[in-house]
């Protein structure tokens, strides 16, 4: 009797609910540096956001979709977790349950579930809140280092902020006297979302990340030094402290965005040719919204609008097979 199966015939010891725990865990310095940072509001933030999206997709496939909930796969929890880390610690709760049911409801369910959507879930329930909700979700606390149970509200602007709004005349002295400096980036003592704001936390995500073979280096490393070139490019031509590259890249969503969102193995090319495209088509992109937008950051609708191109780049960049002929 011989045995009938569908390619691919690999078989690898990695699962779903493996590689989700493996994200978590990599999510976990960030979200210490979270706690650290905005106290005991960025676990309300996190937990209400893993709650409602684990929820929203357990009650949905059992009873409107009829099928097995699928939840133990954990990819609502880092959908939620992700999408938590894509937030600020004071947006009220109603908000974050609105998200999640967009992110689970919306982006990822009706087009089949894990594997299927289409795009990032996590980045359109923020990308909708900031649409529909634009005043909660520009107001940004001030890090209260070690004050995990206060819950006073000091609000602060972004180092994109304050980017966005110099022109060439501010003279860096005065940039710096109301910027962070390259040490309070890197740590993340500055105002933003939780998961945002230490560039260390992320590193050591994205080093764990690769440690495991869960990514590739490549997205994350050309979105971000895509990014830096051209802020760099832009400096040496203006001269204005506003293009620092090095500042663009510690600040706002960009290291998150390169390191946990562009890399989601649906919504990114299969082919290492495709992910480079993929990534510098992220990077340009950008530079034109934190450019030319009323938004000083472009993180999420970058990521979002690569993630439609990325059949047309899986088809550009596919493979050529071995013993047929090349097309012209």
């Amino acid at each position: 009797m011989l045995n009938f199966s569908t390619s691919p015939h690999m078989y690898s010891q990695k699962t779903t609910r493996g590689i989700m725990l493996d994200v978590i865990i990599a999510l976990m310095p960030a979200f210490v540096a979270a706690l650290v940072l905005f106290g005991v509001q960025a676990m309300v933030v996190c937990f209400s956001a893993v709650a409602s999206c684990v929820a929203f997709e357990y009650l949905l496939q059992k009873y409107a979709l009829k099928q097995t909930p699928q939840v133990n796969n954990l990819s609502a929890a880092v959908t939620g977790l992700l999408l938590a880390f894509n937030l600020p610690c004071n947006i009220p709760p109603v908000l974050i349950l609105i998200a999640s049911f967009v992110a689970i409801g919306i982006a990822k369910l009706p087009y089949g579930g894990l594997g299927k959507n289409i795009f990032n879930p996590a980045l359109v329930g923020r990308v909708f809140l900031f649409i529909a909700f634009p005043a909660y979700m520009s107001s940004w606390p001030k890090p209260r280092f070690l004050e995990f149970f206060n819950t006073d509200v000091v609000t602060s602007a972004t180092p994109l902020n304050v980017m966005k709004y110099t022109d060439a005349t501010t003279s860096a002295t005065k940039l710096v006297s109301v910027m962070p400096d390259y040490w309070q980036m890197f740590l993340g003592n500055t105002g933003g979302c939780l998961g945002e704001t230490s560039a260390l936390a992320l590193l050591l995500g994205f080093a764990y990340l690769l440690w495991k073979k869960v990514i590739k280096w490549h997205i994350s490393v050309v979105y971000a030094g895509t990014v830096f070139v051209i802020f760099a490019i832009s400096y040496a031509l203006t001269g204005s402290p506003k293009y620092d590259p090095l500042a663009q890249v510690l600040s706002g969503g960009l290291m998150l965005g390169a390191i946990f969102m562009a890399t989601d193995y649906t919504t990114s090319p299969m082919t290492i040719k495709g992910k480079i495209v993929f990534a510098f088509g992220c990077g340009i992109l950008t530079f034109v919204f934190r450019e030319y937008s009323s938004y000083p950051e472009g993180v999420s609708f970058a990521i979002l609008i690569m993630n439609a191109f990325v059949p047309l780049i899986d088809k550009v960049c596919q493979p050529h097979l071995f013993g047929t002929r090349r097309k012209l």
